[in-house]
């Protein structure tokens, strides 16, 4: 049709008539003209590769290069997630996939090591444990197993058993055969400060001064959700200061951070989003069931990206939480994700950029320097940045709090308690502003 008409206009314009045509239709056939053109180049190349290269090319592969190339020439965060791995990402936004209920690691070939089995799960139930060595999976050797294909066979569809064979630590046994009906597994990501004698976490972190301690690993689907509950059960509990932690926390969706952030305001700005073919929109707290009263603290340090800088900013530029620790990552754009060839594979592409309530983009850009406005900083007096080393300790620190061991294994005679492995200053600094604003009743009632 569009050929047909280039046709037409050229034949009228020979016989020395002259068409007018609106400016606009003419920009929208130079750019249809050009984007054919184009087309049409890379379709020549990839036939040429196809036919000609020295050696046979898989064209799924060599398409899939092409896309990928594509992406990497517009930012670190566009991407393109081909069929093996959808139902992995899949997993990661939705927080839930048919398991058995653990975290494993595999420090060196041949060795899959249960990190923490997850309470209530199939695993739990059966009583594997923190530190057990899997040496078999439904009959093949773990030995013959990358980290990625053990997970792989553990996972599968809910209902289905799976067969495990188990070596439990300090044990002169032979490996344990254990059989393990998979259900549906959903992966918190809200999480306290260390699990209770009911092996529930426990987000009461001083029960003596009622303050509370709420973790985000990431922002998920159900993650307002979980910290509506955890909030719930420190509320019950009388609560009087809140410790949010976000460090290490990448992000996720942005929708949960919106939510969370709702929680805590009764009115005012939490966060915009602009694109260039996105609709600008904003949106405002609602003054609904809301924590608004409780005084609040929330760690970030420069791995605390894109939903978490989100919820963060909101609650500085708010006055709602004093930000404590260092500053955050700065990754202020917004992905959607494209389902591809019938939800087989999808796009994760850059469509706008999101903006804190005092209007400032929290997107560092390549060309940025340290000296200029980008990411979350945290209140004056409250700048603690940790190390290398620190750092280092820190994760190591939380591996070792986070473990869901059995009641016979820990021992309050222990001197070489987590807690006593790292002196986590930030924690410090914001149970002391804390301390501070609860001894100022007459601001809290």
């Amino acid at each position: 049709m569009r050929l047909t008409s280039l046709c037409l206009v050229c034949g009228l314009a020979a016989t020395g008539l002259v068409i007018a045509t609106p400016a606009g239709a003419a920009d929208d056939t130079k750019k249809d003209r050009e984007r054919y053109e184009l087309m049409e180049l890379f379709a020549e190349t990839f036939q040429q590769i196809d036919s000609n290269y020295v050696r046979d090319v898989d064209r799924r592969e060599l398409m899939e290069a092409a896309i990928q190339g594509m992406l990497r020439h517009l930012d670190q965060y566009s991407s393109f997630i081909p069929p093996p791995d959808v139902r992995r990402f899949t997993q990661i936004v939705e927080q839930e996939f048919g398991g058995i209920g653990i975290t494993v690691n595999s420090p060196r070939p041949g060795r899959l090591i249960v990190v923490s089995p997850l309470p209530g799960t199939p695993a739990y139930r059966a009583g594997v444990r923190a530190g057990d060595l899997i040496v078999e999976v439904e009959g093949e050797s773990t030995e013959n197993l990358s980290l990625t294909d053990a997970v792989k066979k553990l996972q599968g569809p809910v209902g289905r058993p799976v067969v495990i064979k188990v070596v439990h630590p300090g044990e002169d046994s032979e490996p344990k055969e254990i059989r393990l009906v998979r259900q549906l597994i959903k992966a918190p990501t809200v999480l306290g400060d260390q699990y209770s004698d009911k092996d529930e976490w426990e987000f009461m972190y001083d029960d003596e001064k009622k303050i509370g301690y709420i973790r985000l690993s990431h922002f998920s689907r159900y993650t307002a959700q979980e910290v509506k509950a955890a909030l719930d059960n420190v509320f019950e509990r009388k609560v009087r200061g809140l410790v949010i932690d976000l460090r290490y926390n990448p992000g996720g969706l942005l929708e949960a951070a919106i939510e969370i952030a709702d929680m805590f305001l009764e009115d005012g700005n939490i966060v915009s989003v602009r694109g260039r073919n996105v609709p600008e929109r904003s949106w405002d707290a609602k003054k609904r069931d809301t924590y608004a009263k409780i005084p609040m603290a929330v760690l970030v340090n420069g791995f605390s990206a894109s939903a978490s800088e989100v919820l963060s900013a909101c609650l500085q530029d708010n006055k709602r939480a004093v930000i404590i620790g260092e500053r955050t990552w700065g990754k202020g754009s917004v992905q959607n994700i494209i389902r591809m060839e019938e939800g087989e594979s999808a796009l994760k592409l850059t469509t706008a950029s999101y903006h804190r309530p005092s209007g400032v983009n929290i997107h560092r850009f390549p060309d940025m320097k340290s000296e200029d406005v980008w990411g979350v900083t945290p209140d004056e007096g409250y700048r603690i940045k940790y190390d290398r080393q620190q750092q280092t300790q820190w994760q190591r620190y939380r591996r070792e709090r986070d473990v869901l061991r059995p009641a016979e294994e820990v021992s309050a005679d222990d001197d070489d308690t987590p807690e006593e492995a790292f002196n986590d200053t930030q924690l410090i600094a914001a149970i002391d502003y804390l301390d501070s604003q609860l001894e100022k009743p007459e601001e809290n009632e």
